[in-house]
């Protein structure tokens, strides 16, 4: 099982990707389209929202569980996007015949919420994830396994129409205009018009009738891959098949131990596997958290170790930079191009957003970052039991002089005294009121996006993974010091016996 430590963004994609080539059936458990992993193979890009990674592997199989919300006309668009890779890439897909299908009118919901947040909105990817999960529990959703029986799935789709046109459709004193074109498409069942009002030429429909038979021609072309998933997934346990099970979102986003309200519509934690693929937590062998070198989180919230924002309007902290003269075009944006000369001073948040490349596959905003924040890490280790950890994106911090780590949390009010190890609070409140303990590492000047074994990466960098190590109590498996699958460096390591240790 391979989950995100951290807010998500954490490069789970790659470390999934490999681990992919040698397995037989790779698994989704949780979320929806709100998720986005981009991967890179021999040199071409992959954006998958829905799919499972293993989808680049030829030989594995895929499988989407019963707790992933799907919408299907992105699904096919990702296998749309694959047919030159694999020509049959549907025939490895299969969908559970219980995960519930996410209708563009979940979707319409969702941006209907959000503005009427106003200031105190969530950030959501406005994808509908939200709204598909609330009709998953007041129980009028639409499941796959209703395309197997169409004339349910027309009646219960009307049904689902009518009862959301209802209560959402119908104009407020206190609309902005988008809001009151996303009600009329509502209303309308014009989702064509929802997504592009001006051209729609972004996807979508027309009305509800056009809705229908989209989704006939979905039922038609899916029918052989919508499979009982317990006993699919059984199958392939009990004949001694590997499994890999890849986590969507993070730790931080979960709807229970994520900093609520800023957290996504389902469990992203360790106990989703089991219930959102219906298996036992004794068959779960091994669990790998991946942990970015530094801290990011879109969307609003607390952030402790926060260094730089979504606009990048805060003062951030200044550092020598050691490294290579490098330029990084910033397309459209005001400041121009940004450049990092050696010996010169930088913005360490906003170094960490260009130089990392911070900006959501999803959604395309920014990405507020930050130093590694591992008390958060630790948190997110006990609700997890992490055998071991996956450091990635090490190469982004190449040339800094000196590097902070977040080792505890005090409370302002109250610094002599450090809060538990591997506490995180509860109410954001709570969270506010948290400053960082840090501690100071030496930095490093070399480049080492081109390393390809632990050995080459230079003593500085050894010394930062290993202290991440020290301080985690859970060995460190693998490192990412570049964009490419080959630059994954795996460390050689004991399998742990028994939880950690937390200082």
């Amino acid at each position: 099982v391979v989950l995100g430590a951290q807010w998500g963004d954490e490069g789970k994609g790659k470390l999934v990707d490999i681990l992919a080539q040698d397995v037989q059936l790779c698994a989704r458990f949780n979320g929806g389209a709100n998720a986005g992993h981009t991967l890179i193979v021999d040199g071409k890009k992959y954006a998958f929202h829905l799919l499972p990674c293993g989808m680049i592997n030829k030989a594995c199989k895929n499988l989407i569980g019963n707790g992933v919300v799907v919408h299907i006309p992105t699904l096919m668009k990702e296998l749309e996007a694959l047919k030159e890779f694999d020509p049959q890439a549907v025939e490895r897909v299969f969908i559970s015949t219980r995960a519930h299908i996410l209708l563009d009118s979940h979707q319409i919901i969702d941006g209907i919420l959000e503005a009427e947040q106003g200031s105190d909105s969530i950030g959501t990817t406005k994808r509908g994830i939200g709204p598909c999960y609330s009709s998953k529990a007041i129980r009028n959703g639409v499941r796959f396994g209703d395309l197997l029986h169409f004339e349910e799935f027309e009646r219960k789709v009307r049904d689902l129409t009518a009862w959301s046109q209802k209560r959402y459709s119908h104009p407020r004193d206190k609309d902005s205009p988008a809001q009151l074109q996303l009600r009329q498409a509502l209303r309308e069942y014009n989702t064509r018009y929802a997504f592009d009002p001006e051209h729609g030429q972004k996807g979508g429909v027309g009305n509800i009738d056009e809705e229908i038979e989209r989704y006939r021609k979905y039922a038609d072309m899916l029918r052989t891959q919508i499979v009982d998933s317990v006993t699919f997934m059984h199958q392939d346990i009990v004949q001694g098949c590997k499994v890999l099970v890849e986590g969507a979102n993070a730790a931080l986003l979960d709807i229970d131990f994520g900093t609520y309200p800023f957290v996504t519509s389902s469990n992203t934690t360790v106990g989703s596997v089991c219930t959102g693929l219906g298996v036992p937590p004794k068959v779960v062998d091994t669990v790998i958290g991946v942990v970015k070198a530094y801290t990011t989180r879109v969307g609003h919230g607390p952030f402790p170790t926060e260094l730089q924002n979504e606009m990048q309007s805060l003062e951030d902290y200044t550092e020598t930079y050691i490294g290579p003269d490098a330029r990084y075009e910033r397309k459209g944006h005001t400041g121009g191009p940004f450049d990092l000369k050696s010996g010169k001073p930088v913005k360490v948040g906003m170094m960490l957003q260009e130089v990392g490349a911070e900006y959501g596959t999803t959604t395309g905003r920014r990405r507020r970052c930050g130093w590694l924040d591992l008390a958060l890490v630790k948190y997110s280790a006990m609700v997890n039991g992490f055998d071991s950890v996956n450091i990635t994106k090490l190469d982004v911090l190449t040339g800094l002089k000196q590097i902070r780590v977040a080792i505890a949390y005090r409370n302002r009010r109250m610094t002599e005294v450090r809060l538990p190890s591997g506490y995180f609070p509860s109410h954001l409140d709570d969270l506010k009121e948290v400053v960082c303990e840090y501690e100071t590492l030496q930095g490093w000047s070399e480049d080492i996006s081109k390393c390809t074994r632990w050995e080459d990466l230079p003593e500085n960098a050894k010394k930062y993974v290993l202290r991440i190590q020290e301080l985690l109590s859970i060995p460190v498996s693998w490192v990412g010091v570049g964009p490419d699958r080959s630059s994954m460096l795996k460390l050689p390591m004991k399998k742990r016996t028994m939880l950690p240790v937390l200082p």
